[in-house]
């Protein structure tokens, strides 16, 4: 009995030493919309890999140079981060979304007919940067709208809702899942929405890596276990939430995540694996941000992102 307990005990240890850790940062504070990745730690879905993951928070600009250092082997940002870093020189791809349709709308108390709509009025954004600038910029160009002449971009910082409310700008540049929530529901009033996928039909947040990352079987395996926290969270969100809460508090919300979930699968991603892109949007995207001048003429949509990490059996 005693030789077994300890043989039990030397297995344990083995395979405890045998996991890999795997550095992942992600954009912004603990937050509900990282919930997948919180599940599938929770959930054991990177042990089963061998792999064990620390998640370390941070903006974007901070974590992509730890990545680049070698210091986080992957760091969960928008699609633009990984395109404008390798445009750069840096040996960086987006290998996995969590988000198919990209959250990014423009929003306001007023009703919105199409882009047309907006010539004439002021719309709030963050500031000349992220997806949500280079979509309001995609948007206009769809419409033939110029910025300044036709449509007033106001930099309004993160106040979008209640710079919208106030009556400080006409519409403002948020999230569909969160903005427009918060403001229907501290308003009291109907919100007004304007797709802009049509324009732009960039994915949202999900996986970026290196060249040291993306060889070997690590990023097969941390993707798959992000793809299966993907699925647990699209079944069950109410469930999810309630595995992941302990790690964002009480600033999460139930009804985010709810208005999330529609938005990590499409008709592509159906049939060729959770997290997987569309090639089309990201060459219709791409050529949005060369129409720009963000890249250049001849830039390639595959230049940046790749569905090879992918598995095809996880829907």
């Amino acid at each position: 009995m005693k030789r077994a307990f300890l043989l039990l005990l030397g297995l344990m240890a083995t395979s405890a030493s045998a996991q890999r850790t795997v550095n992942i940062g992600l954009g912004y504070n603990p937050d509900v919309q990282f919930t997948p990745f919180y599940v599938a730690d929770k959930l054991g879905y990177f042990g089963a890999e061998g792999l064990k993951v620390n998640y370390q928070h941070g903006y974007v600009s901070q974590l992509l140079p730890l990545l680049l250092q070698g210091k986080l082997d992957f760091v969960v940002g928008d699609p633009e981060d990984a395109i404008f870093a390798r445009n750069q020189g840096a040996d960086v791809r987006y290998v996995m979304t969590m988000y198919q349709k990209n959250p990014v709308t423009v929003f306001s108390l007023s009703p919105l007919n199409g882009a047309a709509s907006l010539k004439g009025k002021s719309v709030g954004i963050p500031g000349p940067f992220g997806s949500s600038y280079h979509a309001i910029q995609a948007l206009l160009d769809s419409a033939d709208l110029t910025e300044g002449r036709d449509v007033r971009l106001n930099l309004i910082g993160f106040t979008q809702v209640d710079a919208v409310r106030a009556g400080r700008v006409d519409a403002a540049v948020g999230y569909s899942n969160n903005d427009v929530l918060q403001l229907a529901r501290t308003s009291g009033k109907r919100v007004y929405t304007l797709d802009i996928s049509g324009a732009y039909p960039m994915v949202g947040v999900g996986l970026i890596g290196t060249g040291k990352s993306l060889s070997g079987d690590l990023a097969k395996k941390v993707v798959r276990a992000s793809q299966r926290g993907l699925k647990f969270t699209v079944a069950d969100p109410a469930r999810a939430f309630k595995l992941a809460q302990p790690v964002f508090g009480a600033s999460g919300n139930l009804d985010v995540l709810k208005a999330s979930t529609p938005l990590m699968t499409g008709a592509y991603s159906r049939a060729n694996g959770i997290g997987a892109m569309d090639p089309a949007a990201w060459t219709k995207a791409v050529a949005a941000l060369v129409k720009q001048g963000k890249l250049p003429a001849g830039a390639k949509a595959t230049d940046y992102y790749t569905n090879a990490f992918i598995s095809k059996t996880l829907k």
